[in-house]
């Protein structure tokens, strides 16, 4: 790839800035909006890992330089008039400077959609617990109890389920599932296995 062409296809503005857009490529969450120019786009391709460039301090600083949070590269875009970019990452730690996850964490509106995943919803729900513990809740308390805590109770629960599906039950069934979703679920957040690894392993699996 030629990154000097790439460049030059990019609108920068009167400042020599283009915004960026920086998502994480596993949780495709938004994490933050930063600016670029030539040069920290050019260090960001050389080392894989993002640089941007201060409007206050005007100048180049790489993400993470000093927190240790840093984003490594994974996908760039720039949009259709060129005049913005789309840049994918892993999240080392948390990307925003007040110690949240993202920085869009200021929450005006959020209009339910029935059509939402649901699994995915409380994946990321039990990995801001976890990140963000709180107080009396059964969640925090598995987490801090650790692996062994966690494993016995899926155990458990896969155990409920066989149960519920021997006795034929299917109300009953759908509980202990249930149960054991979010046990396992859980076990995914403490191990930092995301819902698209298990997507990828299917799909895998589905192809041979």
């Amino acid at each position: 790839m030629d990154i000097i062409k790439v460049i030059d296809e990019i609108k920068f503005d009167d400042k020599g800035l283009v915004p960026a857009v920086v998502q994480d490529i596993k949780t495709k969450k938004v994490l933050m909006l930063a600016y670029m120019n030539k040069e920290s786009i050019k260090k960001t391709f050389e080392e894989g890992l993002v640089h941007y460039y201060s409007r206050s301090r005007e100048k180049l600083w790489k993400k993470g330089e000093t927190s240790g949070n840093i984003q490594k590269l994974k996908s760039f875009y720039y949009d259709c008039d060129k005049d913005s970019l789309l840049i994918e990452v892993e999240q080392v730690g948390v990307a925003c400077h007040t110690g949240n996850y993202s920085c869009f964490f200021n929450e005006v509106l959020k209009i339910e959609n029935q059509q939402r995943d649901v699994i995915e919803e409380l994946y990321f729900l039990l990995k801001d617990r976890k990140e963000k513990p709180k107080e009396g809740s059964y969640t925090n308390y598995l987490f801090r109890e650790g692996l062994d805590k966690i494993l016995k109770k899926v155990g458990e629960e896969s155990s409920e389920v066989i149960i519920g599906a021997k006795n034929r039950n299917k109300e009953e069934l759908i509980y202990e599932i249930s149960d054991l979703v979010y046990h396992v679920l859980v076990l995914m957040v403490n191990e930092d296995v995301f819902i698209d690894d298990i997507k990828e392993e299917l799909i895998s699996r589905k192809r041979s």
